[in-house]
């Protein structure tokens, strides 16, 4: 699921991304009547608890067909608040060319790699993978953002993160015991949001609209095409299994939908910087839900080669002065 960025960043920031990106998080969002520490809380579980609910949907459905499902159930929940606050979709032909490609990388790509990736990986695994996007995001800022300057902390941060990443998967012992293609697909995974909020800040960040609408319309094009790409490569399902099924509603109706909203609001009310911390939350939620509720084994340098991770990827999105805005 992202993000992996926030896991929702503004759109004039490429932070880390958590397991559903959008397009639209830099429009303010209204604010709710519950306080926003146990909004963050349940955004960390929410978003932790992805990785749990695509292993759980893989294991009766292909993976381009949980991904198909979580594009949906985000979108119609999405859609139902349009359709209660009687706001339309953004409009012009521009804006949904630049939609079409941000559902590709934002969504599309990402939450179907992951899905395959968890075929062959643990959920933990691919939670603590999500959580190198800002380690990604930092070291393409170099090349495509040429405002984005590095500081020696930031490159300290990125070599850091990798190290970590290596300690996870073992390197010492010569990667025993980690499937090197789930991973993989796990860390292409991770790639393409930072790539996706390179392309976001570039193409949409001025575009007119809130960011229900925005969100909205990019999750319901990234249904399009999961439902193209599913209905080539995929049977259509012959049943439907409960918890499985579930799994599937749970990750799109909460952590594609819900969740986007939840983030609106800690965004606008506490700010980028606060509101992104979530993301340093998701791997550990990812790895004790994986352990504790599906059984996976966790060896010492899982823990610590995450904890390694984030505090590389904290350190990558240190900004070179400390009074510089967020947003």
């Amino acid at each position: 699921m992202s993000a992996p960025a926030t896991p929702r960043p503004t759109l004039s920031t490429p932070a880390p991304v958590a397991p559903a990106a959008t397009a639209a998080t830099a429009v303010s969002a209204r604010p709710t009547g519950l306080d926003w520490r146990l909004r963050f809380a349940l955004l960390s579980v929410i978003w932790g608890f992805s990785f749990l609910l695509i292993k759980v949907g893989t294991e009766a459905y292909a993976p381009f067909q949980v991904a198909l499902g979580r594009v949906f159930f985000g979108a119609l929940a999405l859609l139902t608040v349009l359709l209660v606050r009687r706001e339309g979709l953004p409009r012009g032909r521009r804006t949904w060319a630049h939609l079409t490609v941000a559902a590709l990388l934002l969504n599309t790509a990402p939450f179907s790699l992951f899905a395959y990736a968890e075929l062959s990986i643990p959920s933990s695994l691919a939670g603590i993978c999500n959580a190198t996007s800002p380690l990604w995001g930092m070291a393409l800022s170099l090349v495509a953002l040429s405002e984005d300057r590095p500081t020696r902390r930031r490159f300290a941060g990125l070599g850091l993160g990798f190290l970590g990443v290596l300690t996870v998967l073992g390197a010492w012992q010569g990667f025993s015991g980690v499937d090197a293609k789930g991973t993989a697909l796990a860390l292409l995974a991770s790639l393409c949001y930072p790539i996706g909020w390179i392309y976001v800040r570039r193409t949409l960040a001025s575009t007119p609209g809130s960011p229900v609408a925005l969100t909205g319309a990019q999750l319901l094009v990234s249904t399009l095409q999961l439902l193209l790409v599913s209905s080539l490569f995929t049977s259509a399902p012959t049943s439907f299994p409960l918890w499985p099924t579930l799994s599937v509603i749970a990750l799109g109706a909460l952590g594609t939908g819900m969740a986007l909203q939840m983030q609106y609001g800690l965004v606008t009310e506490v700010g980028p910087t606060t509101a992104q911390m979530v993301t340093y939350f998701i791997p550990v939620i990812a790895t004790t839900a994986g352990v504790a509720l599906l059984g996976e084994q966790l060896h010492w340098n899982t823990p610590v080669g995450a904890a390694v991770v984030l505090a590389g990827a904290a350190l990558t999105q240190a900004r070179r002065e400390s009074g510089r805005a967020d947003a």
